[in-house]
């Protein structure tokens, strides 16, 4: 088949590569423009080492992109993840029209941080979907869906990396197949269970010890690697990585105040939260590196009965 490819960073090249490795023609690469000073994206720079033609467009608006797709003659339009906004004129130019990738199960879960919401909320699965672009964001009819679990201690990047990429470039594959045969179906999203949520960012991956310690390991994975959930120690940010939950099974149990550290050793530091502590194992202090919690424990002074977060 012959394709115009839409796309950015590391999971646009690798479907790029999917499909040019089979044996599909690559009509030409669509990816944003970078700003001044940054790196070429690492899908510009494998399509560029292919020898494809590249176009970066300010805006897939403009009559310009839509003359550039027009001229390509593809049989359909592959948008692996792209954060530009696509309408209608643009996406149904190919003979087949265009298709996308999201990280979710929609119609939940739409929306720019789609994998890290429900990872935060403590869901057990997410997946993915193949659908096609409206003017709505996340909002076309579904075309393909594949399910994962979220494992109780898998963080954003377990989710994202051994699921959800991988999963993502068969399915592109698999739906662009069927797209182009004319076997596929297309199924309306159910707005009666939808939702949307927007970026998962520093202000919503700061921890409240106040809250329960489920919510607080549950944040912390949905936001490692990124963007880090982070508390304040010494009135400096303090951003928590890999960590481990022990709940409190009876009041005898109990030691601390929520967000008092409780226990420092050779591996760790433990912070109270409510029904239960945290087991922190990894940190990344405010201009420094990603560190053992026990070596920033030591470095910083960090000692029983001080409080993060104050």
């Amino acid at each position: 088949m012959r394709i115009a490819f839409i796309g950015q960073q590391d999971f646009g090249k690798a479907v790029l590569e999917a499909f040019l490795k089979r044996g599909d023609e690559v009509a030409a690469v669509f990816c944003a423009p970078e700003k001044p000073g940054a790196k070429p994206d690492v899908l510009k720079t494998a399509a560029v080492e292919k020898g494809l033609t590249v176009f970066q467009f300010p805006s897939l608006k403009s009559p310009e992109a839509e003359d550039a797709m027009r001229g390509l003659n593809a049989d359909i339009g592959i948008m692996a993840y792209v954060l530009q906004f696509a309408p209608q004129s643009f996406v149904n130019i190919p003979k087949h029209g265009t298709i996308q990738y999201h990280p979710s199960l929609l119609p939940r879960y739409r929306g720019p941080s789609s994998i890290n919401w429900p990872i935060a909320r403590g869901e057990l699965q997410t997946g993915l979907t193949i659908f096609r672009p409206t003017d709505g964001l996340d909002e076309g009819p579904v075309i393909l869906q594949k399910s994962c679990p979220i494992g109780a201690d898998a963080t954003l990047g377990d989710v994202y990396f051994d699921n959800l990429f991988p999963m993502g470039v068969e399915a592109m594959l698999e739906a662009a197949d069927l797209v182009v045969a004319g076997q596929h179906v297309e199924i309306d999203q159910d707005e009666d269970a939808a939702s949307y949520e927007g970026w998962f960012r520093a202000a919503e991956a700061e921890i409240h010890w106040s809250a329960h310690v489920e919510q607080i390991y549950n944040l912390i994975r949905a936001a490692n690697p990124a963007p880090g959930a982070w508390t304040t120690h010494d009135g400096k940010k303090l951003q928590i990585f890999d960590c481990s939950l022990h709940r409190i099974r009876k009041l005898a149990d109990v030691v601390g105040k929520p967000g008092e550290v409780i226990a420092v050793d050779d591996e760790c530091f433990s912070v109270c939260a409510q029904g239960g502590r945290l087991e922190i194992r990894k940190v990344k202090a405010e201009g420094g590196k990603k560190v053992a919690a026990a070596e920033y424990a030591r470095e910083a002074g960090l000692a029983v009965g001080q409080f993060l977060g104050r």
